[in-house]
């Protein structure tokens, strides 16, 4: 299990009154508004970077008169350290930075697992911010304090993440309710980081590929400031949750309009536990497929029936609850597909579940503008290899140990062997669509799901109404 706050509180060096972000502590970041301005975040994230290098280049040194063990031990505590202090960065810094270190957090593979198993804790227990910073949102977005809009309001956030943070409250007409109030300034620091971010990106200016590589940069950036909309958000929340009925066992709860503005979201209250507390309970294999079962079907159904890649699929957004059913939370980051994508969607589509590699081929060319010259050659292997890593149960037709450990790590190999050789050219949305990717496998190999979702990906498929008559027929061909 990852570290509790306290523990990680107490992994904190003292506070020092002269540095903004780290070493500090969970209470003072609790109270601090979130900082804007470009150059004072670059300037933060500047700072954070020289007390990682500082606190690596200390253990070098240290571990000059120690003996292996020792050492290993020594790099262990400064792992959980410098840990600590991004945790506490991320929770001061908020939105692109902080979504930075969600993403990190399904990467076993590209930093420390002590880094993983406390940058975890950003999806849904970050550290929140105090209810005096956001009062007055609320007063500005209603109109009123949230103590005479609503019969009952916990001042105590329950959850908080990247842009916003989720308070407990009931209706005057009784229903209970989850208000997600957008922490302030968020939307600029989301602008700010991101022109930041487009420094280090520069030097690529000499590479072919940089027209695409900005395109995809853009791509990003407009997700995530239309993520600070919280009408837009409540608009798609809602087309979702129609996609769904009570047979399914899968809910998405329902929006309030009159509690809700572009900075106030107000829905239904689910009451259930993320995966790791779920595991916690050992449940049985077969309550683990279940629940696998349901986030595909979740997946599939919100790709093929509503026609948005729910592109923001990580363990905060999903809730296990005990009578069965999941809860499905957080539509802000979706991938909504331009006619030719769709195209192309459905074309891969079909092309990774028959089987046939020609078919698999000309498909993955066409999504990542590659050729047939010996340039794109090796660019092909990798995009074909990642792409059966992504399809391999669909492919397959039984059911596939997602809980395999190596076959995860061989999937995340892949990607960072794209990313290190820059074969980053493909469409816009691919990020996006990536991060989806590796959403989905991560949650299964956590489930430790034995599962075969072919004939429930080939129902929504048909439910859908795409022409899928010859996916089954086809044998699977390499």
């Amino acid at each position: 299990m990852p570290p509790s706050v306290s523990d990680l509180m107490r992994a904190l060096p003292e506070a020092d009154d002269a540095a903004e972000v780290g070493p500090a502590t969970f209470p003072a970041a609790v109270m601090r508004p979130v900082p804007v301005g470009r150059w004072r975040r670059l300037r933060l994230l500047a700072s954070l970077q020289a007390r990682i290098g500082a606190a690596y280049l200390f253990y070098y040194i240290r571990g000059w008169f120690r003996d292996a063990d020792q050492r290993e031990r020594l790099l262990a505590e400064t792992h959980w350290r410098i840990a600590a202090q991004l945790l506490d960065s991320m929770g001061y810094l908020r939105g692109a930075i902080m979504k930075m270190g969600q993403t990190l957090a399904n990467f076993p593979d590209i930093v420390p697992l002590e880094f993983v198993d406390t940058l975890e804790q950003l999806h849904y227990d970050a550290p929140p911010m105090h209810w005096s910073l956001l009062r007055e949102m609320v007063n500005n977005e209603l109109g009123d304090d949230p103590q005479n809009i609503f019969g009952w309001f916990d001042k105590r956030a329950f959850a908080a993440a990247s842009l916003g943070q989720v308070h407990r409250a009931r209706l005057r007409s009784g229903e209970e309710v989850a208000v997600k109030i957008q922490y302030p300034g968020i939307g600029r620091t989301i602008r700010e980081d991101f022109r930041n971010f487009f420094l280090f990106l520069l030097p690529g200016r000499l590479n072919k590929d940089w027209q695409n590589t900005k395109e995809q940069f853009d791509d990003l950036r407009t997700r995530l400031e239309h993520e600070t909309d919280y009408t837009m958000e409540a608009a798609v929340q809602e087309k979702v949750r129609a996609l769904f009925d009570e047979d399914d066992g899968i809910v998405v709860p329902r929006v309030y309009p009159s509690c809700t503005t572009s900075r106030i979201l107000t829905m239904d209250y689910l009451d259930g536990v993320h995966v790791d507390q779920f595991m916690s309970r050992n449940p049985s294999q077969e309550e683990r497929n279940e629940f696998a079962l349901k986030i595909v079907r979740a997946w599939a159904r919100i790709l093929y029936a509503g026609r948005l890649s729910y592109a923001d699929l990580h363990p905060g957004n999903f809730l296990f609850m005990a009578d069965g059913r999941l809860g499905v939370i957080d539509f802000g980051f979706m991938v909504a597909y331009t006619e030719d994508e769709w195209r192309l969607l459905h074309k891969i589509d079909r092309a990774m579940t028959t089987g046939r590699r020609d078919d698999r081929v000309a498909a993955i060319k066409e999504w990542g503008y590659l050729t047939d010259s010996p340039a794109d050659a090796d660019r092909l292997r990798l995009h074909e290899a990642f792409g059966d890593w992504c399809w391999i149960a669909p492919t397959r037709g039984q059911p596939f140990d997602y809980g395999n450990e190596a076959d995860f790590r061989r999937g995340i190999g892949l990607f960072l062997e794209m990313v290190r050789k820059r074969y980053n050219r493909a469409r816009p949305c691919t990020p996006a669509l990536a991060r989806m990717n590796f959403g989905v496998r991560a949650m299964l190999y956590r489930l430790k799901a034995k599962i075969d979702p072919r004939p429930l990906a080939q129902e929504e498929v048909k439910a859908a109404g795409w022409d899928r008559s010859d996916y089954a027929q086809t044998p699977n061909t390499p």
